[in-house]
């Protein structure tokens, strides 16, 4: 079931705020979705956001959104005879961005940033205030409100299962936010699920390649098995300068400019610099 307002406005974050009340909505008449094994999976994609809803979640964020910002996108998973259930969604993924500009990159493009915000916003009061304008997240998903929490654990994601050539009944890619970052550069946060007979993976992957500065990539994998109703979460932080970026890969053979356009490329080279894991184990 694709979460509404009402659920919403009660749902707890992983880091264990209160979510947002009004994003995402449910606009799409045939959202995709596949029940498996107790478990219900679904996903919407709708057009980047008009004037009026970017004006609404920029005054309720506090700090102007991406250049796109699909707002009503999201992939949702659920538990239905325990009521367990996660979602992925731009607004709580962007009010994790930092507000204080504490973590702001202090670079030169960060005047050009906010010159282009400052024209795009024109009819906004008080828009532009210093925060993280690269639009790093830490955000894990927004865990809904009757969901059992997750616990530190040791488990690691069956990599080698994944790895199996199971047929897949379900998959999609979402985008939930991007932005060029004056040309600069690029942020943006997805979200992929695929789902097998016996398991699932989601990754919610940010990616942020700022020319010149630095590359970050901060990916939160949700793994389900459905058989012992094992949920782990897995978060890790990676990111490098963009110099020792362009170094490491200056005497390989490999096209340097796709690599450092490539997410899944760049996280085989970028240093890990944080890692969680978690679980919960969901009764029948």
């Amino acid at each position: 079931m694709a979460p509404n307002r009402d659920s919403a406005s009660r749902a707890v974050s992983a880091a264990g705020s209160p979510a947002p009340t009004q994003f995402p909505s449910s606009n799409s008449p045939n959202p995709n979705t596949i029940s498996i094994k107790g478990f219900k999976i679904t996903t919407q994609k709708l057009p980047i956001l008009k004037a009026g809803p970017i004006e609404d979640m920029t005054n309720k964020l506090g700090i102007a959104p991406p250049e796109m910002i699909f707002g009503d996108n999201f992939v949702t998973i659920e538990h239905q005879s325990s009521g367990w259930g996660i979602t992925f969604n731009a607004f709580d993924a962007l009010d994790r961005v930092d507000k204080t500009g504490q973590k702001m990159l202090k670079v030169a493009y960060s005047k050009e940033w906010q010159s282009s915000r400052e024209n795009m916003h024109e009819g906004i009061k008080e828009v532009v205030k210093p925060f993280d304008w690269s639009y790093s997240t830490d955000y894990k998903g927004t865990l809904h409100p009757t969901s059992r929490p997750f616990e530190k654990c040791s488990n690691q994601i069956p990599i080698e299962l994944l790895k199996r050539p199971d047929p897949i009944l379900f998959f999609d890619d979402v985008i939930l936010y991007e932005d060029e970052l004056a040309d600069n550069g690029i942020t943006m946060l997805s979200c992929k699920i695929r789902v097998m007979p016996s398991r699932l993976l989601l990754l919610a992957r940010f990616f942020m390649r700022l020319d010149n500065v630095l590359f970050r990539l901060r990916d939160t994998r949700v793994y389900i098995d459905f058989e012992s109703g094992e949920v782990i979460r897995e978060y890790q932080s990676k990111e490098l300068e963009y110099e020792k970026v362009r170094q490491s890969l200056a005497s390989t053979r490999e096209d340097v400019p796709a690599v450092m356009r490539d997410p899944n490329r760049l996280s085989g080279i970028l240093p890990l610099v944080e890692k969680s894991l978690e679980h919960v184990v969901l009764g029948s």
